[in-house]
């Protein structure tokens, strides 16, 4: 292979804020006092924080230091399957910053509002021209948030209808917090496995829908990275009892603008803005989950909802039948002006966007499908999904050949998910990434395969580059430190 990205080099050790510093050191110049000095453990409680005093230099090189501990998109490939961790636009953090955006209060009076309050309002317009549905709310904070608000969609839905339905279809391809979101408005999942080729059956699925069941969450595409070839027909059985088709949205980077979801039998939808509509996404930062819905669940969505009257914008309250109220204020609004700059300047060209990721996600799939063991051999979407198996007689796991993946200069994939795949790796490259570097990444997990044969305890004692080597993650996940 060509030369490695990865390599050694002068990472500093740095201690916390509280352990630097001397007694009397600033990097400022403070002005003259003209009112008594009060120090902080004087306070009421008699005690106080010891900020710890600080030259200019010192607070600069700190932040700067752990930075370089950082590993982001913005550093290199970051290759995570079902969770479309792409580049973003530059530009498009230009927008979010625009004073009248940034300054903007979330109490100002409507009239103070009219600008952001009409980008949501065409937001959501958007975002239903490119679903192929029919009305959306953006107010969900996150993926898991819209998924639960979709469940308490179809929850309030069959209550209009004086029934109480029990259960929920949950697919074994399905996103890991589907059953949560479920049990949280008081259904029952009811897990259905997926056929030899990696996609639900019309068949199993007809087998457990009843009059008890509220209907079906399916991830489309799938985590296997597979389309959901029998979806209109499992709609159908699904309707047939009257239920409802819930679809998470978290993969639909791979359909963006080529499918029509509501033309294939979804009720509700949610997105995330954060994932397919290239936002600021991992390390704890805001997300967005709008949730896009079909005309008969409409007077179900959360309020306050954004109306237009006489070229005026506005909240209303004044839907009977909403769920209520989900976030304090209305949801993330970086977040959704970044996505609408996102949609905006990418215009008709937004279907590329899928194209590409699809192209590249074959790729790779293509190059690496004699060198890991490719579980379901059929073209794929946004990802694929390999396995350790053919290292299983080195005793060589997926989680060795990831962490020596780390001495290449590569971030590792999803590993060990979805479930259905023992000892899963899932790779989605997204649209964003070209050739060269898919290329670099690919003969980086040739070579960390060619190691396992040859010596293969080189392989299970990686990463050796980075600043700390392999972590005892049982016990951090048996003993976590809730209190740092």
């Amino acid at each position: 292979m060509k030369e490695s990205i990865g390599t050694t080099g002068l990472i500093l050790n740095e201690p916390l804020l509280m352990e630097k510093g001397k007694k009397g050191r600033c990097g400022i110049s403070l002005p003259r006092r003209d009112v008594e000095n009060f120090p902080l453990e004087e306070s009421l409680t008699g005690e106080g924080p010891d900020f710890p005093d600080l030259s200019e230099p010192e607070v600069v090189r700190h932040y700067t230091r752990l930075s370089t501990w950082n590993f982001g998109v913005d550093t290199g490939l970051y290759p995570l399957g079902s969770c479309t961790m792409k580049y973003n636009p530059k530009t498009h953090e230009k927008q979010a910053a625009l004073p009248g955006f940034a300054g903007a209060h979330p109490l100002l009076p409507v009239g103070l509002s009219q600008g952001v309050l009409r980008l949501m309002y065409e937001l959501q317009g958007l975002l239903a021209e490119v679903t192929g549905m029919d009305a959306v709310s953006v107010q969900p904070a996150a993926g898991a948030h819209g998924e639960l608000t979709g469940m308490m969609i179809i929850h309030a839905f069959h209550r209009s209808k004086g029934e109480r339905r029990t259960k929920i279809i949950v697919p074994d391809t399905a996103h890991g917090t589907n059953p949560a979101s479920a049990a949280l408005c008081g259904f029952s999942p009811v897990n259905v496995k997926s056929n030899e080729r990696g996609v639900l059956s019309p068949e199993t699925v007809a087998a457990v829908m009843d009059e008890q069941t509220a209907g079906i969450m399916v991830t489309n595409p799938n985590t296997l990275g597979l389309f959901e070839e029998n979806i209109k027909e499992i709609a159908d059985i699904v309707h047939a009892k009257g239920g409802l088709v819930y679809c998470d949205g978290a993969n639909m980077n791979a359909i963006m603008g080529i499918v029509g979801v509501g033309d294939i039998g979804v009720d509700v939808l949610h997105l995330n803005l954060h994932k397919t509509f290239s936002t600021p996404h991992g390390g704890g930062g805001p997300g967005a989950g709008p949730v896009c819905v079909k005309k008969h669940l409409e007077p179900f969505l959360p309020v306050p909802r954004i109306i237009k009257e006489n070229g005026a914008y506005s909240l209303s309250g004044d839907f009977p039948d909403s769920i209520g109220r989900l976030h304090g204020f209305y949801g993330n609004v970086g977040v959704m002006i970044r996505a609408y700059a996102y949609i905006l300047s990418l215009g008709a060209e937004l279907k590329n966007v899928s194209r590409f990721a699809v192209l590249n996600a074959n790729y790779v799939k293509a190059r690496l499908k004699d060198t890991l063991h490719l579980p379901y051999d059929r073209p794929s979407l946004h990802e694929c999904v390999f396995s350790d198996k053919k290292q299983e007689t080195q005793k060589v796991s997926t989680l060795d050949m990831v962490k020596r993946l780390m001495d290449y200069g590569f971030h590792p994939p999803t590993i060990y998910f979805p479930l259905v795949v023992h000892g899963a790796i899932m790779i989605e490259p997204t649209e964003t990434e070209c050739k060269e570097e898919l290329d670099a990444f690919i003969e980086a997990f040739q070579e960390v395969v060619k190691e396992a044969g040859e010596n293969p305890q080189l392989v299970r004692d990686a990463p050796r580059r980075p600043k700390l080597r392999r972590l005892d993650e049982t016990f951090a996940a048996r003993h976590p430190c809730l209190t740092c």
